[in-house]
């Protein structure tokens, strides 16, 4: 297949990017706005591959995504380009609104004029795979997993952003036929994460000597899948998923935040000690919590294993201990970063 890929810079799009050049035939034309979180070095070899074309447009520019259809007449499209933050979502929601609603429609609507000029096999093995979060479900209590038929109750701009962008996709398919799959995942983690996310900036601070500021009382428990699993399961999805239907893919790996932050603290330990700095254990800091932060978010993924036969093949501990590998070996990927587009301040503290 050709697909066109959105945002194959960031974190997980770019993942998915490694992941068809190193594990199949397929090419892909990756449209990303290179955004402050995008990154080319993330493609890793990839990024030189013949079968690899980068296109430097936003989704919410309808021009350039129709050209984009025009030029490369994609066989499917994998539409991961979203603002995913959700603290810069509470101090700057429209960015999340341009994006991730705006961003969407203007995705289907091209995507639904290029499947309307398709025929015979051509359209009707055409997919539009829409990539969203368990963030749209809400906040679970000490019981329970999401399911792809739990009710959405979003609490974040975020998550909204997100919420709202699945019903356009839902409604695309039910009114005009467009043939659309869906995916909401967790917690994703491993390499390549922009550190503004809980796992790589607990990394860094802690190679750094920096404090590791945890919100509340760390209680909040997230569900965490490894990117690279990850990433085979959206593959899976656009090559085999039903029109129409929506499907979590989940981690199995439930963890309380302090939990996560304790477990940096021994790899840290184990694998990059300092002496001057100390136990890492040491510089965890608690810190005024999120502003309508979530409890707890947990998938149901079942119906994913049943039909495609995936499962996550890393434990939050292997995972983990590839993630920390993989930035103290690369600190040239993160270091112009920390110099000077995000230093790990706190983002989306209201009062702070």
């Amino acid at each position: 297949m050709r697909l066109l890929l959105t945002g194959g810079c960031g974190f997980i799009g770019s993942a998915v990017v490694r992941h068809l050049i190193r594990n199949t035939d397929h090419s892909v034309v990756n449209l990303d706005k290179m955004t402050y979180a995008a990154s080319e070095d993330a493609l890793e070899a990839a990024r030189h591959d013949p079968r690899h074309i980068l296109v430097r447009a936003d989704v919410a520019d309808a021009a350039a995504v129709r050209q984009a259809f025009a030029t490369w007449q994609p066989d499917a499209v994998m539409h991961l380009a979203a603002e995913s933050h959700v603290d810069r979502s509470i101090d700057g929601p429209g960015e999340f609104i341009q994006t991730n609603l705006v961003g969407t429609f203007v995705m289907l609507q091209e995507a639904l004029r290029h499947w309307r000029g398709l025929s015979g096999e051509a359209a009707k093995n055409f997919r539009f795979h829409h990539i969203s979060t368990d963030e749209v479900f809400g906040s679970l209590g000490e019981d329970g997993l999401f399911r792809e038929d739990t009710p959405y109750a979003p609490n974040s701009p975020y998550s909204a952003s997100k919420a709202g962008s699945d019903h356009l996709v839902r409604a695309w398919t039910h009114t005009y036929g467009l043939p659309t799959v869906a995916t909401n995942c967790s917690n994703n983690y491993g390499p390549c994460q922009f550190p503004e996310k809980l796992i790589p900036l607990m990394i860094l601070n802690a190679l750094e000597g920096k404090p590791l500021p945890v919100y509340g009382a760390g209680a909040n428990i997230r569900d965490w899948l490894y990117v690279d699993d990850h990433a085979e399961a959206l593959l899976l999805a656009v090559e085999r998923g039903r029109i129409g239907e929506s499907y979590n893919i989940g981690g199995i790996n439930e963890r309380k935040n302090i939990d996560v932050v304790h477990a940096i603290c021994e790899l840290m330990d184990e694998m990059a000690p300092d002496a001057e700095i100390g136990p890492r254990g040491n510089l965890i800091a608690f810190v005024s919590d999120r502003p309508g932060h979530d409890q707890r978010y947990a998938i149901d993924c079942a119906k994913i294993e049943r039909e495609f036969g995936w499962r996550p093949r890393e434990t939050f501990e292997t995972g983990l201990r590839k993630t920390v590998r993989w930035y103290l070996d690369n600190q040239a990927w993160w270091g112009d970063i920390r110099s000077g587009r995000y230093r790990g301040e706190r983002l989306g503290a209201l009062t702070d």
